[in-house]
């Protein structure tokens, strides 16, 4: 077994955080809760978590996009994915780290400006080509030991939004980010 890498210090997560140009999730166990529903003609649901949803939208109002990247293929991920305007919805990628390759080419995006977040082995090839890699707190072991932030939130309960947060907030737009949810409740005429 290898050693564990070291966790990077607050400055240096911020930093590495403050360089993301794209956020790049895995869905089941991330932004689901790993749950799988089936019926008699196949899967019926996933659960999301509308405040991961929310903060996915936040980013890219701030010019920060995000993407899918998942093994498994679904109409609701794909449904999920438009819902949100996310800038790419990458499904049936076995081979993840490829796949990540590719899409950072298609955005040209360098890999040290790219965040993943993944919970499972899958998505330790991936982890490892990005700048800043993390995951939910009930990921595996070995991916909760190799990436440099673990959410205190589970996946499908959170986590996407701590990384959302943690960029946003590093990169000096988390104020705008709330300043405009805040203007767009006011200009709608919505109390809460």
């Amino acid at each position: 077994m290898t050693e564990p890498q070291p966790k990077p210090t607050k400055e240096e997560l911020s930093a590495r955080a403050a360089r993301v140009r794209l956020l790049v999730f895995d869905v089941d166990g991330v932004l689901t809760d790993g749950g799988l529903y089936y019926g008699d003609g196949g899967e019926l649901m996933k659960r999301f978590d509308v405040k991961d949803g929310h903060a996915l939208v936040m980013a890219r109002l701030m010019g920060l996009p995000a993407a899918l990247l998942t093994a498994r293929t679904s109409t609701i991920v794909e449904v999920r994915g438009r819902e949100l305007g996310l800038a790419a919805i990458l499904q049936g990628k076995k081979e993840k780290t490829p796949a990540l390759h590719d899409l950072l080419t298609q955005f040209s995006i360098p890999p040290e400006s790219c965040a993943y977040m993944g919970d499972d082995l899958n998505d330790l090839g991936p982890m490892s080509h990005v700048g800043l890699s993390s995951c939910p707190a009930d990921a595996v072991p070995e991916v909760r030991q190799e990436a440099h932030f673990v959410a205190q939130n589970r996946g499908g309960h959170g986590a996407a939004r701590e990384l959302v947060e943690l960029c946003l907030k590093a990169s000096g737009r988390w104020e705008e980010a709330v300043g405009l949810m805040r203007r767009s409740e006011k200009k709608s005429g919505r109390v809460g």
